[in-house]
């Protein structure tokens, strides 16, 4: 990848594996909650991360079960701290008491659903939200962009509406300024780059725009609405005619539904060759939720990205 991303609006890492020593330069390690730690995708994942020294880890869930996994990998269950839950529901309710007490500075999904999980964090009486939006924000290293770049919402957002984009933008754009991008050039994706009020698309990413100038949405350049190619292709915006300081160099693709998002990122792994990582944004901690599918790399960058974005307040 090209070495053009130093400066004070360019991230602090070229690429995940600089990311990951960046994090082993912390002096303070996160400590990840691992609730129903009992997969062995989760342990082989955040067991790397322990060795290499990004983080700390506790394992909750049931106890011979992770210790027989452990074991399974080469590990000594006595490396590693753990606390035996008796269901999914009290491995949550530890994890959110580790949170709370701030003994846990990121939560990691391990054998259990989605939506278990998001029951405990959209909780009030679990006092994990900040107020806003939970919203997934993907990070991803491609051979063929010349930067890394974020992509959200993805996983969480069916069908956003235009609060819902909005608060996905400011907390994607937060996630950026903590690695270092101070101005994100924020892409507004849709299928074409010219506001049509009968593509409700347009007349979103245009009204996000319209905040953006006006100051009411900071800290970053919004463009919208505006066509993927456009976005990360220079010559073809140069071809269009179409002048932005973020077509060719965004640094933030928002997507309109969660359905097009989540198809255009697959595209992006399985066929692109693209690295990704990836975090739940919105609540006070980071919370690492990785498909089971998803590559090893995959599950430990993004126990990076949650240790370096989680230690940077």
């Amino acid at each position: 990848m090209k070495n053009n991303r130093r400066g004070t609006d360019n991230m602090m890492f070229e690429n995940f594996a600089q990311l990951a020593e960046l994090v082993k330069q912390m002096p303070q390690k996160t400590k990840v909650a691992v609730a129903a730690a009992e997969d062995r995708h989760t342990l082989e994942a955040i067991t790397t991360a322990v060795k290499d020294g990004l983080v700390e880890a506790v394992l909750i869930g049931e106890e011979a079960k992770i210790a027989e996994i452990l074991a399974e990998l080469g590990e000594k269950k006595e490396n590693y701290e753990m606390i035996t839950a008796a269901d999914i529901d009290q491995c949550l309710e530890i994890a959110v008491k580790l949170v709370n007490d701030k003994k846990a500075g990121a939560i990691m999904k391990g054998k259990l659903e989605t939506g278990q999980l998001m029951k405990a964090i959209l909780n009030k009486e679990n006092n994990l939200r900040k107020g806003g939006l939970i919203s997934l924000v993907g990070f991803y290293e491609c051979p063929n962009y010349h930067k890394m770049f974020a992509v959200s919402d993805v996983a969480m957002n069916t069908y956003p509406d235009f609060e819902g984009k909005r608060a996905i933008l400011e907390n994607a754009v937060e996630v950026l300024h903590k690695t270092g991008v101070e101005d994100p050039k924020v892409a507004v994706l849709c299928a074409v780059e010219k506001y049509n009020p009968k593509m409700k698309e347009t007349v979103d990413a245009a009204a996000l725009k319209e905040l953006n100038q006006k100051g009411e949405i900071s800290g970053c350049t919004v463009e919208g609405p505006i066509s993927l190619d456009l976005a990360v292709v220079k010559e073809s915006a140069a071809i269009k005619g179409f002048e932005s300081p973020v077509a060719g160099d965004a640094d933030l693709l928002i997507v309109p539904d969660l359905v097009s998002g989540n198809l255009m990122v697959k595209a992006l792994t399985e066929l692109g060759g693209c690295t990704t990582a990836g975090l739940m944004v919105g609540a006070k901690v980071p919370i690492i939720l990785v498909s089971r599918a998803a590559a090893a790399s995959d599950k430990y960058y993004s126990i990076a990205l949650a240790a370096y974005t989680g230690g940077i307040k």
